[in-house]
Parts: C-alpha cells; structure tokens; sequence
C-alpha cells in the first residue's frame, strides 16, 4: 500500500528520522526532475539522516565542552606574529598528543593567541567525537575554593574535570597569588589525569617559573610541574598583542569615518 505525503511524513515523525522529514519533500522532487532510482532517492534521504543526526550530536558535545567559541587555526592570522611556532600549533592540531596522553603549555604575553589555538585545538577535539572540558582558570579556581567544604559539590565540580579527554585550564595564573584551597584542588585535579594519561592545555602568560611565586608552595609547584612537564609540548608565543591590533584599527576606521 502506498502511503500519502502526510502519511509518509507522519510516520518519518513517530519514527524520529528528521533528517529525512526535513528533505523528504526536496528530494522527490528531485527525483522527479532527476529521474533518479528508489535506491538513489532512500540513499539521499539517509544521509540526510545522517548529516543532520552528526550535527545535533556536534551541537551538543560543543555546548557540554564550556567552549565560547568555534574557533580553528585557518582564520588565525599567523603573518601577524611570525615568530609563532605555526609548525607546533597544526601538529598539536591533530589530536596525536591527546592519543599519546601529552600535555600542550602554551606561554606567552597577553594578547599573542594562545587562548585562540587552544580553543581552536579543543574545537577539533570536539569535532572528533572527544569529550573536552574548557574552563577559564580563574573562574574554576574560585569555584574550587567555594566548593571546598561542600563535598557534593566539589565532586559535581572536579568529575566533568577529570573525566574529559582533553582538559583546557585558560589563563593560568592571570591572578598573581591563588587560594591555598584552590591550589591543592589544582593539584589533585592534574594528579588524576596524569594518572589517567589524560591531556591539559594550558595557557598561561606567567613564565614557569614564575609558578611559585602564583602557588606560594615551592613542594606544590614541583609537584604540578612533575606531572604536567614529564609529557608535555611547551609552545611559546612571541609577539605583538592581536587585541591592541584590532583595537588600533577600529580606532582607524572610526578617525576614517568621521
């Protein structure tokens, strides 16, 4: 029996294929048109399926990774800073490090990109199916020390942490002295995953160190560097600030358009 259109749409409905609700219409008339084959009409309509099923799943593993941005490395402007390692930022790129349980520190003055190669690192990592955790540092470091005598929450805080492929820590050390809690959550945090050879980015703009004087435990320190340095790609950024570029020509613009 040969259903109706609105059949055929409802029962695509009960079915949860809207991939192919949402094209069904296009492509019959495509088929029509096109004089294309049943087989060629049900194989557009499942990749249609397909396609809008991969997206949703995107979506949402980008929207659980804490990710402001969709960035990648090809709209970076690598002429601007060419001292940048460009080479190290597309090998990182690739996600072998994540495979071979590497960590990437990215260091450098503010303003010089690392926030944007990392972010663009963790949104490859997100298209590949992984499960990323981003969070700009000094907001989980305060989170870290209210959540220190509340139990539950500290573990609803730290799980999504640890459990993440890749973790991005953004910003580390923007403050020059952190809480004492904060620190001992960091250093548990970072434990975990080495343990678990599970990969941090990390972007900072302090000097390592620096990192000391940041923790105010010289043991403490040691003991994160251990971990994040036994297998590690250290990325130094050099440069000019991209913020005080854009910053310089919007001014220029609005001088031009006065």
């Amino acid at each position: 029996m040969t259903m109706s259109m609105i059949e055929m749409k409802k029962t695509l409905k009960q079915l949860r294929l809207s991939g192919a609700l949402a094209t069904l219409e296009t492509r019959l008339l495509e088929a029509q048109s096109s004089n294309l084959s049943a087989v060629e009409v049900l194989s557009d309509l499942l990749q249609d399926e397909l396609d809008r099923r991969h997206t949703r799943l995107l979506d949402k593993c980008h929207q659980r990774s804490g990710l402001p941005e969709r960035a990648s490395l090809a709209e970076f402007d690598w002429s601007y800073n060419p001292q940048i390692p460009k080479r190290t930022c597309f090998e990182l790129n690739t996600l072998k490090f994540i495979a071979e349980g590497q960590n990437a520190i990215l260091v450098g003055k503010s303003g010089t990109g690392k926030s944007h190669v990392a972010k663009a690192i963790a949104y490859s990592a997100v298209r590949s199916g992984m499960h990323v955790a981003y969070v700009e540092a000094d907001e989980l470091l305060g989170n870290l020390a209210i959540a220190s005598t509340e139990p539950l929450r500290k573990k609803k805080l730290l799980k999504p942490l640890v459990d993440a492929d890749l973790l991005v820590l953004d910003d580390l050390f923007l403050r020059r002295r952190i809480a004492t809690e904060s620190a001992d959550e960091l250093q548990a945090i970072l434990h975990r995953r080495y343990s678990l050879r599970r990969s941090c980015i990390i972007t900072t703009n302090r000097v390592i160190d620096d990192w000391s004087k940041c923790l105010g435990d010289a043991a403490l320190t040691t003991a994160i560097l251990d971990r994040l340095l036994h297998r590690s790609v250290p990325v130094e950024f050099r440069g000019r600030s991209y913020r005080l570029k854009e910053s310089s020509s919007r001014l220029v613009n609005t001088e031009e358009s006065a």
